[in-house]
């Protein structure tokens, strides 16, 4: 019988839950998770920079296919590292060029190989539902690496069970995608061929098929999942509307308040009772990340918690260590409060933002900011009036997104995610005119509470800090005044 962790490391994009820490959280028991939104970017980064320690050339090395790696080193790795800033990653598309899918399969490869070395703990990874055209590959390469859980929320992702089956045996696997204007009946897909992509797959052994944990909001999308998904559910993530990045939007038809943000009440708040009925086991996120929220999970039936927050801004996370030290002087002083911005992703979900100086959270940042969609991992696809597909996303330029049909109204207040959240990593995109991309800090409104997992004497913590308060090892220590209501369930 499978025995399962209490505490699930939550999976925070761009590589903030990268391979250091979910292989720290694993080590120990738990479920260690690195996110795949975005990792391609963050392998194109490190060997740029020359790949200090040598891990990302040590995990390429195990590649079934090193004729790929091959490829990848002659146009990424710079011995020694490279002063210019880190080439960028193509579009993806529903004919994503074979380099990119190369590249997706390796990154998400290595970032699972790396989480799973040294040890024989369970590693999950995290997907977006709402960012299709990656996925694909993305998730090959974590099976590839021998991934344990896969995690999918911002979405219903009925489809990903039938997926992961396919890939067991390396056959081909397809995805429907969203296309704004199409016409009832038409279906757009996206596909993955692991046998085309890479013609030796045909000989490599079976994959092993990975669990799947969707994420939901209510015992509705729940039930939804377990009637229709194509394969078994073997687990469910319930968030509320406090649980960092994107949440869903509330329930009805709620005005936002004056400052844009969505107004949530009780109906948005699911009971962990309300999931015992499905038989699998679930976790709770989204307000639980202390001691006595694992308690109170537990007391009602959950498995356990998933946590975020706290360990975003644990040593081993991938924000700059600048970041991490200046949320946790806010915190230690009681001085965060997180915004949940109905408008700046341009998926059309609430998304959370850290305020802070010099990021996309200030309104002269965003002024000052030329508009361009560069990665585009948020462009959703169109139907044009000739009938042909386009892609476009409200965060790019004016001109190019009205030219698309884009409505002027979604423009307003949208920012680019995509960027940013590579900012947060250090990472130095090429742009014109030498232009550095600001930053723009996400996480749950715990954040506030962060200050607790900070040992005496100390000036930041580690991941084995966040899990010594949570299971009891160590008492937490005392908040500022008023912070620690943040943390009620």
């Amino acid at each position: 019988m499978q025995t399962w962790p209490q505490i699930i490391q939550g999976g925070m994009g761009v590589a903030i839950s990268g391979w250091k820490l979910a292989r720290t959280v694993s080590t120990t028991g738990n479920l260690g998770v690195v996110s795949g939104t975005g990792v391609a970017i963050a392998l194109i980064a490190a060997l740029w920079q020359g790949d200090p320690g040598g891990h990302h050339r040590r995990a390429l090395a195990a590649f079934p296919d090193q004729a790929v790696v091959e490829r990848l080193m002659d146009k990424y790795y710079r011995e020694g590292g490279s002063d210019e800033p880190s080439p960028h990653t193509k579009f993806y598309s529903l004919n994503t060029s074979q380099h990119m899918l190369e590249l997706t399969v390796a990154a998400n490869f290595v970032e699972v190989w790396l989480a799973k070395e040294g040890h024989d703990g369970m590693i999950g990874h995290n997907l977006l539902e709402k960012t299709p055209l990656p996925n694909l590959p993305s998730l090959y390469g974590a099976m590839l690496a021998g991934v344990d859980v896969i995690i999918m929320g911002a979405g219903i992702p009925i489809n990903i069970p039938s997926v992961l089956a396919a890939y067991v045996t390396h056959s081909d696997a397809k995805y429907p995608v969203d296309v704004v204007g199409s016409e009832p009946g038409e279906r757009y897909f996206t596909t993955f061929e692991p046998k085309v992509v890479f013609e030796a797959a045909k000989d490599w052994a079976p994959l092993e098929l990975p669990k799947f944990f969707p994420i939901v909001t209510t015992p509705v999308t729940a039930m939804a999942l377990m009637k229709r998904a194509s394969g078994p559910v073997d687990g469910f993530i319930v968030e509320t509307p406090v649980a960092g990045g994107h949440n869903a939007p509330p329930r009805g038809n709620v005005p936002l308040t004056p400052e844009g943000e969505p107004v949530y009440s009780h109906k948005d708040f699911a009971s962990p009772e309300s999931f015992k009925r499905f038989g699998v086991p679930f976790w709770m996120a989204g307000g639980y990340g202390n001691r006595e929220g694992l308690l109170k999970a537990l007391a009602a039936g959950a498995q356990g918690i998933q946590v975020g927050t706290a360990f975003a801004y644990s040593d081993e996370s991938g924000f700059t260590p600048e970041i991490r030290a200046t949320v946790l002087k806010q915190s230690l002083m009681g001085q965060v409060r997180v915004k949940t911005d109905g408008r700046a992703s341009p998926t059309g979900f609430p998304f959370k933002i850290v305020p802070m100086d010099g990021s996309l959270s200030d309104a002269d940042v965003v002024e000052k900011r030329p508009r361009v969609c560069d990665l585009g991992y948020l462009r959703h696809l169109y139907k044009r009036d000739d009938g042909k597909l386009g892609y476009r996303c409200a965060s790019e330029p004016e001109k190019a997104y009205l030219k698309k049909g884009g409505k002027p109204e979604d423009l307003v207040g949208r920012l680019c995610l995509c960027n940013a959240l590579a900012a947060d990593l250090g990472i130095r995109l090429a742009k014109k005119n030498g232009f550095e991309e600001p930053i723009l800090v996400t996480s749950g409104d715990a954040v506030s509470a962060i200050a607790m997992y900070l040992p005496p004497g100390k000036t930041s913590y580690s991941a084995m800090d966040v899990l010594d308060v949570l299971t009891g090892k160590r008492e937490a220590t005392p908040l500022p005044i008023g912070v620690d209501e943040i943390m009620a369930v």
